[in-house]
């Protein structure tokens, strides 16, 4: 019993003195504290001017708490070591800092706070016009290699993309709470400033609402997420907080207007391998997905281009002037799933290459996931089976005549077509109304394209001549393929990269056929991939799969509604402009379609791409132009070649024609006493596919019968796969 109560007073005693040990040490640390803060800053400062050019001045702290410290005022303002204009040019400001702080830090002298609160920070960053700038320092690192830029290759992204992770990911405060904070950012081209009321980070999540506005673009965006530094990961969501996010800088620095409702960015992490040659490669995994991502360029589409729901998960290489996606790319467009590899060249010149597979994606799920404002016309198209799509391009800029291309889309053997969408596309294969436009896209005048239009003529009326010489000129494999020709194209494209313009199209005449019945005159990007994918519906469903379908219906809808001239003319009848073989026959010649002869023929061939212009292909004497004799005396050869005329029929070519219709009273004849000579401009004249074919062993179809209605079969081999 006696040990008992030793026992018990041994053990009060212990913790009496083990209190009475705390109690002092408390008393100590409460006499001390505010000199073992002081020294603790100080080794802050000294660690922070140690790391980086800058000096960083703490106003007076305080202990608030027990543990809580408060620092009123901060700054960090570079110093000259920091690169040249930047010393003196504050950087980083805040009105006040507040902290828990480790006691057991403090004793260590290596002090580490948390639950950190900044009341208005301001960060200032600014560059000017010769590039010095009072931020750069922040971004770079000691252990990082220095790389000579090397300006024949370009800049090296990798290396510039790690050390903004880096930075950006070193940065992140474990717990904090920024109050009422400012960041800005200005240079001769653009000014930055983003207001957040406040914005926190709390055991990886992070919070905020913030108001930017980036040059003339103001936006109201929220923020949720969560970031792991050391794992160099992400999950952030950004959203506009009342209206839909407005994209910057793409406005003012490519005309492109940009808008989403919500955009998430994942960081699943990074891969740098140093190169003391090249500087080092950057791999990142992580994805982009946005919601309602609206995007408007007036070389894209009229409209804009809305996608509900989008998704790119990268996996992305960066290096010294490259740029490219890797195998296990996904990227989903609504509900079609594909997977792009793209690798990118900047320097010396541009070069890219591209490979796109998609998966089998249902034929309702395909056409409910087309972007609205590129394929209006195709929207609600309805059907059975399954679609894939497959592009494989390349090109170097240096070499723009090694671009390749090649792009098909597989039905399953189950394909069907149950209802079209907004337009019919079977309206073609009977009598339909068609509208003309002029180039402002005015509607001119509507007419039935069938036999209650008296101006309508059938296919079997129609010169041979003048078929056989359109097939020639526009597109020598009409009755063999299926609806496109990939060479031309590819050329056409080659044309266009080099005149940066769409100087040329490279259609077929199933393509101009779409075009002008179903589409609009303007040159985007959305209206031509909207029209390859009506060109392979009407070829592969209506005139492969049901033959409900002919060539020879499409080739006369094409005859009779082509523009063949002026179209402020006005006929006696009252009608605006001239369209159709009919009508052209009769404006220029006086005469029935059936009745044209072979330089008729040409000549109304040769004024297709520009029928406004006609007057153009005649001299003050009233004869044609040289660029016109050239044409007359090209197609007339290679009809010759091909069977399509005689040699007689070619060597009595008068490389002229009279005309007797209306046309006559549009040419101005009158003889100058000084005849003058323009030089005539060929390359319009130029049957781009005919000669993209030349010497590679095409054929046209054959000569049909003079009393003939249909071409004969083509002896050419089958066309493949269609290729939209």
């Amino acid at each position: 019993m006696r040990l008992s109560v030793i026992a018990k007073k041994r053990i009060l005693y212990t913790v009496g003195g083990l209190l009475a040990v705390l109690l002092l040490a408390v008393l100590i640390f409460l006499w001390k504290r505010q000199q073992l803060l002081t020294y603790a800053l100080g080794e802050v400062k000294t660690r922070v001017e140690r790391k980086y050019p800058a000096t960083l001045t703490l106003g007076p702290a305080r202990f608030t708490g027990f543990s809580t410290v408060e620092i009123s005022g901060m700054s960090l303002v570079p110093t000259a070591a920091a690169g040249p204009g930047a010393a003196g040019d504050t950087l980083l400001t805040a009105q006040r800092l507040q902290a828990g702080l480790s006691v057991r830090s403090l004793f260590a002298g290596r002090p580490v706070f948390s639950e950190l609160r900044i009341d208005r920070m301001h960060l200032m960053a600014h560059k000017a016009a010769s590039g010095a700038n009072n931020f750069s320092f922040l971004l770079r690192k000691s252990k990082t290699p220095v790389v000579r830029r090397d300006t024949a290759l370009g800049r090296n992204y990798g290396l510039l993309l790690n050390q903004v992770l880096d930075a950006g990911f070193g940065s992140v405060p474990g717990e904090a709470d920024f109050r009422q904070s400012v960041v800005t950012y200005a240079s001769p081209r653009h000014h930055v400033q983003l207001t957040m009321p406040r914005l926190s980070f709390e055991d990886g999540e992070v919070r905020g609402q913030l108001t930017a506005v980036v040059d003339s673009v103001v936006n109201e965006l929220g923020v949720r997420g969560t970031i792991e530094p050391s794992d160099y990961a992400t999950n952030l969501k950004l959203f506009g907080v009342k209206n839909s996010v407005q994209v910057p800088y793409v406005a003012r620095r490519f005309g492109a207007l940009v808008s989403f409702d919500t955009i998430r960015v994942q960081l699943a992490g990074k891969d740098f391998k140093s190169d003391d040659q090249t500087g080092g490669q950057l791999t990142v995994r992580g994805s982009v997905a946005a919601s309602n991502f609206s995007f408007f360029h007036k070389r894209l589409s009229s409209e804009d281009i809305v996608i509900r729901r989008g998704e790119l998960a990268f996996v992305a290489t960066l290096g010294r002037g490259t740029l490219s996606l890797d195998p296990g790319t996904r990227a989903t467009l609504n509900q079609i799933v594909v997977h792009p590899e793209i690798a990118v060249r900047l320097k010396p010149r541009l070069a890219v290459s591209l490979k796109v597979d998609s998966d089998p994606t249902a034929t309702n799920d395909f056409f409910n996931s087309l972007p609205a404002g590129a394929f209006d016309v195709v929207a609600g198209t309805k059907g059975k089976g399954t679609l894939s799509y497959h592009l494989q391009a390349s090109v170097d800029m240096a070499h723009v005549d090694s671009l390749k291309l090649s792009s098909s889309l597989t039905p399953s053997k189950d394909f069907s077509i149950t209802r079209f969408g907004a337009e019919d596309l079977s309206m073609v294969e009977r009598e339909f109304p068609f509208t003309a436009y002029n180039d402002k896209s005015d509607s001119l005048r509507t007419f039935m394209v069938g036999p209650s239009n008296p101006d309508f003529t059938p296919f079997a009326e129609v010169s041979p001549f003048l078929w056989k010489a359109i097939l020639t000129s526009e597109d020598p494999r009409f009755f063999t393929h299926h609806g496109f020709m990939e060479k031309a194209f590819v050329n056409a494209a080659i044309a266009d990269i080099k005149e940066r313009r769409f100087a040329r199209g490279g259609s077929t005449l199933s393509m101009q056929l779409v075009k002008n019945v179903f589409l609009n005159r303007q040159k985007t990007i959305g209206r031509k991939a909207e029209e390859m994918l009506i060109v392979w519906l009407i070829e592969n469903w209506l005139v492969e799969r049901t033959k409900t379908l002919t060539k020879e219906r499409m080739f006369e809808i094409y005859l009779n509604i082509v523009e063949w001239g002026p179209t402020k003319y006005k006929w006696p009848s009252g009608k605006r402009g001239v369209y159709g073989v009919k009508e052209a026959a009769l404006f220029y010649y006086g005469k029935r379609p059936s009745e044209l002869n072979l330089d008729e023929s040409l000549y109304l061939i040769s004024i297709i791409p520009k029928p406004k212009y006609y007057r153009q292909s005649f001299n003050s004497y009233g004869g044609l132009r040289g660029p016109t004799r050239w044409f007359f005396r090209l197609i007339s050869e290679l009809m010759e070649q091909k069977g399509l005329i005689t040699s007689s029929q070619h060597n009595n070519l008068s490389y002229s024609v009279n005309l007797n219709g209306p046309a006559r009273t549009y040419i101005v004849t009158a003889r100058d006493t000084t005849r003058s000579v323009q030089p005539g401009d060929t390359a319009q004249f130029a049957p781009l596919n005919l000669i993209d074919l030349l010497n590679t062993g095409a054929q046209p179809a054959p000569a049909a019968p003079a009393t003939g209605t249909t071409p004969p079969a083509s002896t050419e081999t089958p066309a493949p796969a269609p290729r939209p």
